[in-house]
């Protein structure tokens, strides 16, 4: 299984993501910048990473302009083709902006941008990101973010429950999503979601901010263990 980084202008989580991939995950991996159209030498078994950061100093809105870069007309035929996309932070937001993924991540309710270590519940195996992770794991991944909060109108909501799609949500220590441990005000505390065609995923906070035991916490990495394993073992 082979990776691709997008950068764009602001990406600032790139190398972090290929240091984790290629160093930690031990899997080959390639920086694609976002004025090149071909996603040409991956395959739908491999898996595109749009990183997190300030794509184009979040002019208009956070992943507006990005979503009009060059390579994202084939990151979208790519993810129509079943090739999997996973968008963390700034990525989620340009694959919102994209329509890969529904609803939109708007401004934080405290109008403050939060970065620090937050405690995310996983809400479904049904996905190559938590096939190996039980229901109701009680991960600890940071978060940096000023556009993080999750919005979708009603019909959408209950779209995502219905069919399974959302994968994570805040919560505290124990598991329970409150409105303490929602830290940026997202609808039913949604933290991550994945497309119907389950792949496409979104998400707000950083795995690869939490994958090497010299950082003090490895729970990051369990979600590229997944994905990679699902995806070797043909799920």
């Amino acid at each position: 299984m082979k990776f691709g980084v997008i950068v764009f202008p602001g990406s600032n989580c790139d190398r972090d993501m290929m240091h984790v991939l290629g160093e930690v995950m031990g899997c080959e991996v390639k920086s694609i910048f976002h004025k090149e159209t071909s996603l040409e030498g991956f395959s739908t078994r491999d898996c595109i990473i749009l990183p997190g950061g300030f794509s184009y100093g979040d002019y208009l809105r956070t992943g507006a302009i990005a979503r009009f870069s060059p390579i994202m007309d084939a990151v979208i035929e790519f993810a129509g083709r079943g090739g999997k996309v996973l968008g963390i932070c700034n990525g989620f937001q340009i694959l919102c902006e994209a329509g890969l993924l529904p609803g939109a991540l708007l401004r934080n309710t405290n109008m403050k941008y939060v970065c620090k270590n937050i405690y995310l519940r996983t809400t479904t195996k049904n996905a190559l990101l938590t096939q190996g992770i039980a229901p109701g794991t009680v991960l600890k991944i940071p978060i940096a973010h000023g556009d993080g909060r999750y919005y979708a109108d009603a019909a959408t909501l209950k779209k995502l429950k219905d069919k399974d799609q959302i994968l994570f949500t805040y919560c505290d220590s124990k598991g329970l999503a409150t409105e303490d441990s929602n830290p940026n005000g997202s609808l039913e505390n949604i933290a991550g979601i994945c497309n119907e065609g389950r792949n496409v995923f979104g998400m707000m906070p950083h795995p690869e901010r939490a994958s090497e035991e010299d950082l003090g916490n490895t729970d990051g990495r369990r979600l590229f263990e997944s994905l990679i394993t699902s995806v070797l073992q043909g799920a």
